[in-house]
């Protein structure tokens, strides 16, 4: 009867997730082209924006990876807030940035930006083949964290394997047809249930278990202290060095992210986006819930071990809660996978239409169809992997952040530098790249207590600033600043030039 309960709730709540990515495109036909498809016509206001750039904070890892860290380390876990916080801060610099530089030129995503900016259509089919080797494992981890809650939810009636091609069909369902603005509206529902859950089992888990946070936190003190000090418990040295450097790198390179970038362009204008990155903060606070539940599961389901322990917060809301409970939770950690995977198809598709297959003359018609198979393909390859490799896509996944953030230079030290030649950008983005996947795969992260990231990021930029005033010069490039660069007046504040009220 539990199974039959939760499994009947999620596969209703499935079924008006497809429905409402359809509807969000009901009445707008096919005329949009790939700007309609990809960035949503750049015409998201303020509650779209917010609940689609909060699907980077919350995603399968909220109700799993970071209850599970939280299990197995403790502190070092609030490195998640920390760099969230400083990166929607940057963002607010950054993100009307490369909103006005995309709109002023047409583009679509990073690879467009960066090929307009040096003036090499190859190099932006280059950075879509990085990109995608560094998104594909999160399609996978996504696919990965949806099976384990919907197999964990039925009770077991949903195999892992039913579970994973139900998240790859639910996201492919809608995502191939409504495109952004599609992953947008079913970030309303996915927020709505993830506010109200977790609300709920910040106040009913200490409640239930220990009869209030004082007695809760009292017992860690006294139990469980190396949890609450760094480096943790039994991290492997992830200390405070190792806390500000993953900070500082993270930070950086969420505000370049694809995904990020794409939220950036689909906002109405560039005050969306500075109100987005005031509100998003608000949101991150409710990433200390699966935080301390992890915490409290070292009492109520101790000795979770490996893979085990991510399931700590599942193990007491089945413990503890009705079926039908367990069915609405299981539903919000869902859709945490299922947003955010849409939004890494979808980013992968629109750089390899655009930039890969789009760069091909006979091809170069129909970008917004091939953007669209690529999303079925990139799904399709992460759900075959998950059931065949697993393991190839989670050793890619430790590149995920360290590899990106290699990108910053190339993309923003050249928006607002115009001496920053393309053979010094891609000079500082192989040494920084083949650095960082040298300590990564070496065992070498973090190294000397500090992350790998920020060590081939410093060498990315001295190559990359050693080049430029050592190597060859840029020559035959006669556009004005206002072709090449991001300029101030490129994106007023509100009251100025702007695109649209909001």
């Amino acid at each position: 009867m539990n199974a039959t309960v939760a499994t009947a709730i999620f596969a209703a709540f499935m079924v008006l997730t497809v429905l409402l990515g359809l509807l969000a495109v009901r009445g707008r036909g096919s005329g949009g082209g790939l700007t309609e498809w990809s960035v949503g016509g750049r015409s998201l206001g303020t509650v779209f924006i917010w609940v689609l750039m909060a699907g980077e904070s919350y995603t399968s890892f909220s109700y799993l990876g970071a209850a599970g860290w939280g299990y197995n380390f403790g502190a070092p876990v609030l490195y998640v807030l920390a760099y969230m916080s400083c990166g929607y801060a940057i963002g607010y610099v950054v993100g009307p940035m490369l909103w006005a530089y995309a709109r002023r030129h047409g583009l679509v995503g990073i690879t467009d930006i960066v090929a307009h900016r040096y003036r090499r259509p190859w190099l932006g089919a280059a950075v879509a083949v990085l990109a995608t080797v560094c998104l594909l494992p999160y399609i996978q981890l996504q696919i990965t964290g949806m099976g384990v809650v919907v197999s964990t939810i039925s009770y077991g009636t949903i195999s892992l394997n039913w579970a994973y091609f139900i998240g790859f069909a639910v996201t492919t369902g809608f995502v191939v047809v409504s495109g952004l603005r599609g992953s947008a509206w079913v970030s309303v529902l996915k927020d709505v249930l993830v506010i109200a859950t977790l609300g709920f089992l910040a106040v009913y888990v200490p409640l239930h278990y220990f009869g209030g946070y004082g007695p809760f936190l009292d017992r860690i003190v006294a139990e469980k202290p190396q949890w609450l000090t760094f480096p943790g418990h039994a991290s492997g040295g992830l200390g405070q060095s190792w806390f500000i450097t993953t900070t500082l790198i993270n930070s950086l390179t969420v505000v370049i992210f694809p995904t990020t970038v794409a939220g950036y362009l689909g906002a109405r204008n560039a005050d969306v986006l500075r109100r987005n990155a005031m509100y998003l903060p608000f949101y991150n606070v409710l990433l200390f819930v699966p935080m301390l539940l992890g915490l409290a599961a070292l009492f109520v389901v101790p000795g979770l071990t490996g893979a085990g322990s991510n399931l700590a917060l599942f193990k007491l809301v089945v413990d503890s809660l009705p079926a039908w409970a367990v069915g609405v939770i299981g539903v919000a950690a869902a859709l945490s996978s299922i947003v955010p995977m849409a939004v890494f198809m979808l980013v992968i598709g629109t750089m390899w239409g655009r930039s890969v297959l789009g760069a091909v003359p006979r091809l170069a018609s129909r970008q917004k169809l091939w953007s669209q198979v690529v999303v079925v393909v990139a799904g399709a390859l992460a759900l075959v992997l998950t059931y065949t490799a697993p393991n190839t896509l989670v050793r890619l996944s430790l590149l995920s952040y360290e590899g990106m953030a290699q990108l910053v230079p190339m993309l923003l030290l050249g928006l607002v530098w115009r001496r920053l030649t393309m053979h010094a950008a891609v000079s500082g983005l192989v040494a920084g790249f083949a650095l960082v996947c040298v300590l990564v795969f070496g065992g070498h992260d973090p190294v000397w207590g500090v992350n790998a990231g920020i060590v081939g990021l410093a060498v990315n930029v001295v190559v990359a600033l050693a080049v430029t005033r050592l190597g060859p010069r840029e020559r035959g490039d006669d556009r004005p600043d206002t072709e090449v660069l991001a300029l101030e007046d490129e994106f007023p504040r509100a009251g100025a030039a702007a695109s649209g009220g909001d």
